[in-house]
């Protein structure tokens, strides 16, 4: 239920046949234009990746790609997470990093990290209420867009969060 109503909040994956949805998203809410290799990572991803619909309306979305480190561990790298303005502070976000961070529990997945801009202070914020960390800062990481610095935010899946 939300605002007094009730309202069906529905998660489904990404193929070929609503990938222009996800496009269209991704048009309005970042200020990237991604590329073919981007959409084939969004497509190999499987349940990892998923659009979120407000009573059938598509509103937001969360894409990731499956990643192995040289010593072996997969990790989850959130590529996108975002909803529609109109859309926000439904819990909507929430639904979707929750999604992902239950199937990488369940996939045996060692770590979930995600580059954020270092002035994007809701987005630090968001992330560490799920015990994510900011493990590293990069300089000069963001090419077209002011500030060019970010953030690594990152949460190891099975392992006791440091104390903060």
């Amino acid at each position: 239920m939300i605002s007094g109503r009730m309202v069906s909040v529905s998660l489904d994956g990404v193929q070929d046949e609503n990938l222009s949805q996800l496009k269209k998203l991704n048009s309005i809410l970042f200020p990237v234009r991604y590329n073919n290799k981007y959409y084939a990572d969004v497509l190999a991803s499987g349940d990892f990746t998923k659009l979120a619909y407000y009573d059938d309306t598509c509103v937001g979305s969360i894409t990731c790609r499956l990643e192995k480190r040289e010593d072996g561990v997969v990790r989850v790298y959130i590529m996108t997470l975002g909803v529609l303005a109109p859309y926000c502070r439904l819990g909507i976000g929430t639904l979707l990093l929750n999604h992902v961070l239950d199937l990488s529990s369940k996939e045996n997945v060692g770590e979930v990290y995600l580059h954020v801009q270092t002035n994007n202070k809701d987005a630090v914020n968001f992330y560490k209420k799920f015990g994510f960390e900011i493990t590293e800062t990069i300089r000069n990481y963001y090419v077209r867009i002011t500030p060019p610095d970010c953030y690594v935010v990152t949460k190891y899946i099975g392992q006791p969060q440091s104390e903060k």
